[in-house]
């Protein structure tokens, strides 16, 4: 096989783009990289597009080599012949690969391997063959009564030809295909109750039915994680009509044949106790990882927008991490992230601890300026965002909260890299750091949490950590890069996510900024220990250096094109010193008066690292999270006592599901806004319309207070 020609193939890309981009993913460089750097190679395909093709090359991969172990197998057998070797070459999955690799694989004892060693293959070999004129399969079976090889009468023998014929049906690589197509196509998934009395949030598949070509990805993992917590009972069937035309296809029954009867019937034992439970389990394991695929998908498109949420950048935060019994635990931080002052109040207790906490808070926004609170969506949340909007109508400060997740807080908190940050807090105190830094920086705070924690998928925990944990490291890693990151002030777990840069590295540049202050350069990050000249090539362009003197270090500009810059900046009548005061603003039109092709071929670059360049130049120390909306922040609050239906709401999308989203609408329980009401046109997922963080209008239409359910619509009333 061609990789190279297969993955051109399947992506719709050109010859050369693969070829190139494999070139440089064997070469050792990262996604990020070659994403940002080396456009011209692959022709500006995106982060996203390039992790695709490298699992799809990995799996290839996996095929070809596959293919050799099977072919160097079958050989030592002395078996290859050119039409399994012909097989073999057109095979493009695994499981292909295996069903011509079954009959000859070492198998454990089975009825079949018995009756071989009683010397009965000859005997299967006489009755498969179905000829006209034969005697009866009992007359033929007479013939192997041998005592010495236990086989007493002559009906054991038929017995033991008979499991031999069925064996060899359960091996045949196009019974197999056929019938798993046939499953695939026109299977029917049966779900049953273990026990139908049994209350569970399993219920509604007590008694379902779907077809396997049908059902929907979030309904396979319920029902998969119903049947390992055993409410439910699962089977896969097919047409037996269709099933047994299959077997007979392959079987080439004679009728005027007396074997022809024993065929049938062997077929039919072959189907049922051989070839059914291993296509069941197949189909089953299809679905489950289609499922799991897209779940992991829907996860990543989630943990993006989240991740890439806008900072508030420049405020003073207070971090409320709500609590009954224990209290709430105050953090207080200021623009960078630095903890000035932390505590604890009782709002919950008595109006007495309630005032004191009033004027602990007050006490505090006043003394550090605070602007922004940030307040968990933890136990006793609504209680503290109630006492929260009460108390800001009564400072002279404009100050406004949001309440955050704080899905991972708790799993940060008792970590052994929170423990390192802050080894003078308890745990508790370390989530309200946390709160209060998830305003202000999210993809700063949110690096240091296993991205599985973090809640916006489904059924995350029943999918397959490694692929899981691959797709979500690589969706951190893909915003990391694209954000950039300061290297004086970002933490390990920050530094840790910059291509090139692994932990250990990561903790040698904080290490070294310790012992011998700020980085004055990018290129200082030469002298950090284990950090070589491939690392170097990798994380430069992503890291920003806002004190150095060259306005350079402070961009996107990777160093390797610094020179390039410069040579722009002068065609242009420009300097650096231009670009550190922000007066170049019409840098892009001088550049199309003198002609992009022109100075693509002056400068040595191609068109889309000259764009880049540019665009940096422009806007030096640009942040791309800047030119999203802000987050909602709020100055009171309501309750879900107080919707009514058909009222107009602002929300944030807080999740994207399979059937819907969940918006945040401030009552303290988010609304589901259902796939059929996410738009007049007919959609095949929430992700076509909806992304976390949007901010949405939605309207009320319908509440459970006693359930704690709200149903809203993007639909506006009178238009649907």
């Amino acid at each position: 096989m061609d990789i190279n020609a297969q993955l051109a193939a399947e992506f719709h890309l050109q010859l050369w783009q693969v070829e190139n981009t494999v070139n440089l993913i064997d070469e050792g460089n990262t996604i990020p990289f070659i994403a940002r750097y080396r456009k011209e190679a692959h022709g500006t395909l995106d982060d996203q597009v390039l992790r695709e093709i490298n699992d799809r090359l990995e799996y290839l991969r996996g095929l070809e080599k596959r293919k050799e172990e099977v072919i160097s197998s079958i050989e030592n057998l002395g078996m290859m012949t050119d039409e399994i070797m012909e097989s073999l070459n057109k095979a493009v999955t695994l499981a292909e690969v295996e069903d011509i690799y079954r009959p000859y694989k070492p198998k454990r004892k089975t009825r079949a391997s018995v009756a071989r060693s009683r010397g009965l293959e000859p005997l299967a070999d006489m009755i498969f063959a179905q000829e006209t004129d034969c005697p009866s399969p009992l007359e033929m079976a007479a013939e192997f009564v041998n005592e010495e090889n236990e086989v007493p009468t002559a009906e054991d023998a038929l017995q033991g030809a008979m499991d031999i014929i069925a064996e060899n049906l359960s091996d045949d690589a196009n019974i197999r295909r056929r019938l798993r197509n046939l499953f695939t196509v026109s299977g029917v998934i049966t779900v049953k109750a273990a026990d139908p009395d049994e209350k569970s949030v399993y219920e509604m598949y007590y008694d379902f039915t779907d077809t396997v070509n049908r059902i929907a990805e979030y309904r396979v993992l319920a029902i998969d994680r119903g049947e390992r917590e055993d409410f439910l009972k699962v089977s896969v069937s097919l047409d037996m009509v269709k099933a047994m035309n299959v077997m007979h296809s392959v079987a080439i029954l004679n009728n005027n044949s007396p074997c022809t009867q024993t065929i049938l019937d062997v077929c039919d034992d072959s189907y049922s106790r051989l070839i059914y439970p291993s296509i069941e389990r197949e189909i089953r394991s299809m679905l489950t990882e289609k499922a799991a695929k897209a779940g992991i998908k829907s996860f990543s498109d989630n943990l993006r927008p989240l991740l890439m949420q806008p900072p508030v950048k420049g405020k003073v935060a207070l971090g409320l991490d709500p609590g009954y019994r224990t209290g709430c635990k105050v953090a207080v931080v200021d623009e960078t992230g630095r903890v000035l002052d932390t505590g604890v109040i009782y709002i919950t207790h008595s109006q007495a601890q309630k005032e004191q906490a009033k004027l602990k808070i007050k006490s505090l926004i006043e003394t550090y300026g605070i602007d922004i609170i940030a307040i968990g969506n933890g136990t006793a949340s609504k209680e503290t965002e109630i006492f929260t909007a009460e108390l800001i109508k009564t400072v002279d400060r404009k100050v406004a909260y949001m309440v955050v997740s704080e899905a991972g807080a708790s799993v940060y908190s008792a970590s052994k890299l929170a423990a390192e940050e802050f080894p003078q807090f308890d745990v508790s105190l370390r989530s309200a750091v946390s709160i209060a830094r998830r305003l202000q920086d999210p993809l700063a705070e949110l690096v240091k949490i296993d991205p599985k924690s973090i809640g916006v998928g489904q059924y995350q925990h029943d999918m397959p950590k490694k692929e899981l944990g691959a797709a979500l490291d690589g969706v951190v890693e893909d915003c990391v890069n694209s954000v950039g990151v300061d290297l004086n002030t970002a933490s390990p777990s920050l530094l840790a996510r910059v291509s090139g840069i692994n932990a250990t590295v990561a903790k040698n540049i904080a290490k070294y900024r310790e012992e011998n202050g700020a980085f004055s350069s990018r290129s200082d990050i030469k002298k950090v220990p284990k950090l070589g000249a491939k690392a170097f090539e990798q994380c430069a362009g992503f890291m920003r250096v806002s004190e150095s003197k060259n306005v350079l270090d402070n961009t996107g500009v990777h160093p390797e094109s610094y020179k390039a810059a410069k040579e722009l900046l002068e065609e242009c009548g420009y300097t650096l010193t231009d670009v550190k005061n922000n007066s170049i603003g019409d840098l892009s039109e001088k550049a199309d008066g003198i002609g992009r092709d022109r100075l693509c071929e002056k400068l040595g670059i191609g068109l889309p690292t000259l764009e880049d360049i540019i665009k940096e130049l422009m806007k030096p120390g640009r942040d791309p999270r800047d030119e999203l909306p802000p987050p909602m922040l709020r100055a009171d609050v309501m309750s879900m006592e107080d919707l009514v239906p058909g009222m107009e709401m602002k929300g944030t999308v807080r999740n994207v599901i399979d059937f819907g989203a969940f918006v945040d609408i401030g009552v303290h329980q988010d609304g589901l806004v259902h796939i059929s009401e996410m738009s007049n046109r007919r959609i095949k997922h929430p992700s076509e319309v909806l992304t976390v963080n949007d901010v949405i209008t939605v309207w009320v239409k319908s509440v459970d207070v006693s359930r704690n359910r709200i149903s809203l619509t993007m639909k506006k009333p009178g238009e649907q």
